[in-house]
């Protein structure tokens, strides 16, 4: 499982025009399941997530978690997460799971954080979707459960 995490300071994803998950401050996740992805990696990337200290404490270090400041997350699908650029000039996306797969492992990750009492706002599985924010810092981490 691969997620490209934002700190945002907002958030919020369209499908045809329509906003269809709209946060402020927190984070926009950017999340890609693949074909080798279990409950396992679901586990360990929602005990991740929410558990990392990246916003600032009063002394503007990065010291809290998202739970800290009450933030709320905004988790997008992203299967291109899985392109293989190595060869030729378009991406290979064969590490990416099947849709079927993908959709159960996205809802059940979206659930453990969800569980873990975060506020989670989705976008919609396989739709194109439009996808804005506005980055906080800037920070952007990567984050896979296979390295």
């Amino acid at each position: 499982m691969k997620v490209v995490l934002q700190r945002v300071s907002d958030a919020r994803v369209a499908v045809e025009g329509n906003t269809v998950g709209k946060i402020g401050q927190g984070l926009l996740l950017l999340v890609g399941v693949g074909h080798e992805d279990d409950e396992r990696d679901a586990v360990w990337m929602a005990d991740k997530i929410a558990g990392l200290r990246i916003f600032e404490d009063e002394n503007g270090k990065m010291n809290l978690s998202i739970k800290e400041i009450g933030g709320a997350i905004l988790s997008v699908s992203q299967f291109t997460l899985f392109g293989d650029c190595r060869k030729g000039r378009r991406p290979n996306f064969m590490g990416a799971a099947r849709p079927e797969a993908a959709a159960a492992l996205y809802d059940r990750f979206n659930g453990l954080l969800r569980e873990a009492g975060l506020a989670v706002e989705t976008g919609v599985f396989g739709a194109m979707m439009d996808v804005s924010l506005t980055n906080d810092g800037p920070v952007t981490l990567i984050l896979d459960t296979k390295e």
